[in-house]
């Protein structure tokens, strides 16, 4: 009789929970292949947009564990298990290292930016915060810039992503500021085209771009000319220092005057 009993509730659970299970499994199965493909199409569009490799990887992972974690409560809640202090707990875990890790966040946050918007890439020479150099490293936290004397700088990427950078390199081509000053007795005339010569005969100087030649302002017998060739992005410190030397060297064989420095003196 008690065997009876025990056969009965036994058969009374199986047909109470076996369709929950099966159900249940079902769910888990055709859930975990649903996400396994939304992973790899999310993958594929990563690609198309060009991201970079460590932040495809990342996101894919991010997106499977999240459905996953979603994938569980919901099946856990179809067999009759109460998920509600599950979530509960899950929140709770997930404010405290919110909380604790609000900084590393925050780079994270703009890390994901600068990968997805892409203001600079690896080879681009950038200023931002009161630094330049050459990007060599974009990291989920960091970026590694090389500065013109060797220092490594590290930037934090929410600083970065949160304030204003200027890219060099972005258009491949950079205007020189070249400021040079003459006597005001000279032919201006003449003055502009020897600089013009000059302009043409350097090779580094861009001919798709003409450059600008800006007579200034006078000021004690100096006039101030302002020359503004375009050139690749890496050559604008040779182009700056070959202009001034052979402006130089064309002034001095065309007996072209400097201004003289006037001095002042007072009597005490």
């Amino acid at each position: 009789m008690i065997l009876e009993n025990y056969i009965d509730k036994l058969v009374n659970l199986l047909a109470e929970y076996a369709p929950k299970v099966v159900s249940a499994l079902l769910v888990l199965v055709i859930g975990l292949w649903i996400i396994k493909r939304i992973a790899f199409i999310a993958n594929k569009a990563f690609e198309k947009k060009e991201l970079d490799v460590s932040l495809r990887t990342f996101l894919k992972s991010l997106i499977s564990i999240g459905l996953k974690v979603i994938l569980i409560v919901t099946v856990a809640g179809m067999m009759g298990i109460g998920t509600a202090s599950f979530v509960t707990i899950l929140g709770a875990a997930g404010l405290a290292v919110g909380l604790a890790l609000q900084g590393s966040l925050s780079n994270f946050a703009g890390g994901v930016l600068l990968l997805i918007f892409k203001p600079y890439k690896v080879g681009d020479v950038i200023e931002a915060q009161g630094q330049t150099g050459e990007v060599k490293e974009i990291q989920i936290f960091n970026t590694i810039v090389l500065t013109g004397d060797q220092k490594t700088v590290i930037f934090p990427n929410g600083a970065l992503s949160n304030g204003t950078i200027i890219n060099y390199s972005k258009n491949g081509t950079l205007r020189a500021d070249i400021q040079i000053s003459v006597s005001v007795e000279n032919d201006i005339n003449k003055v502009k085209i020897l600089i013009k010569e000059v302009l043409e005969a350097n090779k580094l100087i861009l001919k798709t771009q003409e450059a600008l030649i800006i007579v200034g302002k006078m000021a004690e017998g100096a006039l101030i000319i302002n020359i503004k060739p375009y050139c690749l992005h890496d050559r604008v410190a040779t182009v700056s220092s070959d202009v001034n030397e052979a402006i130089k060297l064309s002034f001095e064989k065309n007996k072209i005057k400097l201004p003289v420095p006037s001095m002042k003196v007072y009597n005490s």
